[in-house]
C-alpha cells in the first residue's frame, strides 16, 4: 500500500490523475490475515444485498469477464456477483462505454461505500457521478475520459484518494447516517480514511473494474509521522472550502492542521 506520506503531493490541494502501474492481481488477493473484511462483506451482502450489490443487463458480459480473471488469478472460482462481492476484499465496479463513448457504471459489489450510494449511481455515466464533487468534473472529466478509452489489459493502475471520518466503520453507506466529523473531537476519535483504488481493463468486451480497498489510520498515529502530518496540513490548509463541505470536514478542518 501507499506510504502515508505519498498520498499527499509536494504542493497545495489539487485535483490530480495520478497513477502508477501495479498487478491487479496482487490489488484483489487476500491481505488481512484475521479474515475480519471478509467476514464483514459476507454480513452486508447476506444482510443487505440489494443496497450493496447491483448489476445492470450492460453489465452481465463485464461481471463474467471479471469472474474469468479471477479464476486465473487463483482468487477465487466464484461467477455470480454475491459470489464474488463476498469472496474478494476489495470492492469494484464495472464499467463500459455507451454508444457516445461515456463510460457507465453497469454493475458491481460496493459493501464500503464512502458516502455514497450505488443505487443512485448505477446506469449514470462517470460525469454524473462525479457532478457531486466540486470541480472534479471541470478538472479531470477530458483526462478521465481518455485514460479510460485508452486503458489496456494485463495492469492495474492505481491511486487513492482520501478524507477524514469520525468512525472506524468500513462501511459509509449514507443510509446508516452515520455522523461526520464535528467538535468536541480528538485526534484519537478521528480517523483518515484512505481509498487504495485500481482501474483494471478487461481484455475483450472494452470495459474496466474500478478496484477500491478501503485503510484506515487513526488520526494521533498519522501526527507521529512527520511528513504525512506535514502533507496533511498542507491539503487541509488549501484545499477549497466547498470541497472541505463536500467532504464533511468543515467543522473540524481548523483543528486538525492545529494538531498537525
Amino acid at each position: 500500500m501507499t506510504p502515508l506520506a505519498e498520498l499527499f503531493p509536494d504542493g497545495d490541494y489539487r485535483f490530480q490523475l495520478a497513477m502508477r502501474r501495479g498487478e491487479p492481481r496482487e490489488f484483489f488477493q487476500p491481505q488481512d490475515a484475521t479474515g475480519r473484511v471478509l467476514a464483514e462483506r459476507a454480513r452486508w451482502l447476506a444482510a443487505e444485498p440489494a443496497r450493496h450489490a447491483a448489476l445492470r443487463p450492460e453489465g452481465e458480459p463485464l461481471l463474467a469477464e471479471f469472474a474469468e480473471l479471477c479464476a486465473g488469478w487463483k482468487l477465487t472460482t466464484e461467477k455470480t456477483l454475491l459470489g464474488l462481492g463476498a469472496a474478494l476484499e476489495p470492492d469494484f465496479l464495472l464499467l463500459s462505454p455507451d454508444a457516445t463513448g461515456a463510460f457507465c457504471l453497469r454493475g458491481g459489489a460496493l459493501c464500503f461505500p464512502t458516502g455514497w450510494a450505488l443505487a443512485e449511481k448505477i446506469g449514470h455515466p462517470l460525469d454524473f457521478i462525479h457532478g457531486a464533487v466540486p470541480g472534479l468534473n471541470a478538472a479531470l472529466a477530458s483526462p478521465i475520459h481518455q485514460f479510460l478509452a485508452r486503458l489496456k489489459p494485463s495492469t492495474a493502475f492505481l491511486r487513492d484518494n482520501w478524507g477524514l471520518t469520525a468512525t472506524d466503520e468500513l462501511n459509509l453507506h449514507p443510509a446508516r447516517k452515520l455522523p461526520p466529523p464535528d467538535l468536541p473531537t480528538g485526534p484519537d476519535r478521528l480517523w483518515l480514511r484512505v481509498e487504495h483504488q485500481a482501474l483494471v481493463a478487461l481484455p475483450h468486451s472494452g470495459g474496466v473494474v474500478f478496484g477500491l480497498r478501503i485503510a484506515l489510520h487513526r488520526l494521533d498515529h498519522v501526527a507521529r509521522d512527520p511528513a504525512a502530518a506535514a502533507g496533511l496540513r498542507r491539503a487541509l490548509a488549501t484545499m477549497p472550502a466547498d470541497v472541505a463541505v463536500y467532504k464533511r470536514l468543515e467543522m473540524v478542518r481548523a483543528l486538525v492542521i492545529s494538531w498537525l
